[in-house]
Formats: structure tokens, sequence, C-alpha cells
């Protein structure tokens, strides 16, 4: 019976986990389940934002869905990020971001970002000159070539989904690499160099390239142009909100953290939102998207596709919470993709 460890984490991480769990346990039942505990509050309460225990809990799990966390907006001495943590931790290299048209009506989205994980700006090596701040940028030729084959391998995968589906006038699998190597000469360059010699191992894969801010531009006037998006640590933080915004926003959107080993953490990508923590309107298909991601990865495949249709049928009946334009509740919502199970 696969072990499934829940960080509610800080805000509404705690109202939308459970809810996600709810749709586990009945698309799942013979999952188990346990929590954990990260973030600000757990800083706050005990002088660690990830205790050893919580960590401990994500290696012996199949997998684990992490809800949001609350940082400081300034420096405060011990801690960091729960999540940049675990993925440092596990290696957890590759973030996926799949944006898909959600909402009856919109335009038919339908990519995926892949995000580099552990580099760029995000490698913490930061240091304070007097009144000049500088933030180190790393590039690596291993880490691009791993993220590089992620993306061809999922392009790959995506191609065989839509076959199998019989979409037989689908576009062909395509990789676009994102870069800004006309100005990042050395570090983005370094990355473009790696991506074009990986995808030289994928001759069923068409290859493009696009400078990121054009790649901003192209996503919001015709997303349909890509397939699967390969890019470095921030761009890929910016581009996948950006395309998250083209689907009903960062309320709906789903991610997953992988690397090579065995430990998965999957997470809605909409942070704590302590403005409306506790009012009982969060959003929770972000997390119950994010549920799906986890039970493919358990090779629960059939229950993922049973809860994005859930998912599909509840947004085509009008449960929608106060971000995507309704008035539902987060409980209505979950109970409307429960029932959406039965249908």
């Amino acid at each position: 019976m696969p072990l499934i460890c829940l960080i509610p984490g800080d805000g509404i991480g705690r109202e939308v986990v459970p809810a996600a769990a709810q749709v586990l346990a009945a698309v799942q039942p013979d999952l188990r389940f346990v929590e954990a505990d990260a973030g600000w509050d757990c800083f706050q309460r005990s002088g660690s934002a990830l205790p050893d225990a919580t960590r401990a809990a994500v290696g012996s799990a199949d997998a684990t869905l992490f809800g949001a966390t609350q940082s400081p907006s300034g420096p405060v001495a011990g801690y960091a990020s729960p999540i940049l943590a675990l993925r440092r931790s596990f290696d957890l290299y590759a973030n996926l971001r799949p944006v898909n048209t959600l909402l009856p009506g919109q335009p038919k989205v339908d990519l995926l970002i892949v995000r580099e994980n552990t580099e760029g700006l995000y490698s913490g090596r930061e240091h304070r000159e007097g009144d000049t701040a500088i933030a180190e940028r790393v590039i690596t030729r291993p880490a691009s070539e791993r993220i590089a084959r992620v993306a061809f391998e999922q392009a790959r995968l995506r191609a065989q989904a839509r076959l199998a589906a019989g979409e037989a006038s689908s576009p062909s699998a395509t990789v676009t690499i994102v870069h800004k190597a006309n100005v990042l000469k050395l570090s983005d360059g370094l990355f473009r160099e790696t991506c074009l010699g990986v995808a030289a191992e994928y001759p069923d894969i068409r290859v493009k390239e696009m400078l990121v801010d054009a790649a901003a531009m192209w996503l919001v006037k015709e997303p349909a142009r890509f397939d699967v998006l390969v890019t470095t640590n921030l761009f890929g933080d910016i581009l996948s909100d950006l395309a998250a915004g083209l689907v009903g926003g960062l309320g709906a959107a789903p991610s997953a953290n992988v690397g090579a080993g065995p430990v998965a953490v999957f997470e809605p990508v909409h942070g704590s939102a302590p403005d409306i923590a506790g009012r009982g309107i969060a959003n929770p298909l972000g997390a119950v998207l994010s549920a799906a991601l986890l039970l493919e990865h358990i090779g629960r495949g059939a229950a993922a596709r049973r809860v994005r249709r859930a998912v599909t049928r509840s947004l085509a009946g009008g449960t929608l919470t106060p971000d995507l334009g309704g008035a539902a509740t987060t409980g209505q919502v979950v109970a409307a993709v429960l029932q959406g199970l039965e249908d």
C-alpha cells in the first residue's frame, strides 16, 4: 500500500492539502497517509522550517503532497525555504509544470514547462558588499544535460499519449529551448549548447529555441505553438506562472518536483495566500491536480485520469471559487470533484 506524506505548511496549504487528500482517498482507498510539519509557523514553534522528522517522512514515503509555506520578507537567521531545502536534499532537479485548458470556452492550451530546479539564480550564492548585493547565477553542463533529457523524454511521452488517444492531427513532439544566450553568453550559452547536444539524441523530436522575452510574448499571444519548453530555474519560475494565467490562474496550477531517485514532491504553486487563509474560499484544484500528477508517479495512471475528468466536470458544472469568477467554497469544490468521480 503506497504511503503518501502530506505537508500542509502555512496559510491555505492547510485547507487545500486535506482537500486533495480526500480526493486521493476516494479514488484510491488503499493509500496510506502520514502528515508532517514544515513552514514559517513550524519555524516559529520549533526553530526549524524543515524538521529532521519531516525530512525523514518525505524520504520514506512513496510520494509527498506539499501545500504552501509563508516566508518572511527579509532574511531571518536560521530560516530557509523548506521546499527549496527538499529540492536540494533529495536532488529534485526537475520541476514539471503542465498547463492545460480547464474552463469551458477557453482557447485550447496544452503545454509543459520543464524547469531546472537546483541552480541558476536560486543556487543560494548571494552576498553583500556594503551597498551592493551580488547574486551568482550558476549554470553547469551536468545539470543542463539532465534537465534537457527530462524535457525530451516528456515530449516523447506526450506524443505517445496523443497517439494512444487517437489525436492523429496533433502537432508533432516539439521541445523549445528557452534562454537568453544573446546577452548571457557564457551561462545561457552553456545551457543552450548542452540542450542542443542532447537534442541530437532525439531525432524523432523537433527542436526549436527562443529567447525568454520572446517566449513570454508568444505564450500570451499564441500558446498553441508550444509543446514542451525547457529552461533555467528563474526563467521557468516566471514563465510557468505567466502560463498559468492563460488557464485560470495559480489557484488551479499543479507541479511536480522529481529527480533520479525515488523521492518526489508534488505541490500547487499558488503560495500561502494569507489574505484568504481561513476563509474557506481557497481554490483546491491546484492541489487536486498535483495529486493527479502524484498518482501517475506511483503508477496509478487510470486513477489520475479519473481525477482530471472529475475536475473538468466540476468546472463545467459551474462550481468555481472566487479566483475563477465564482462563489463556491473550498468544500463545495471538493464535493463537486468527489461527485465527478462517481459519475
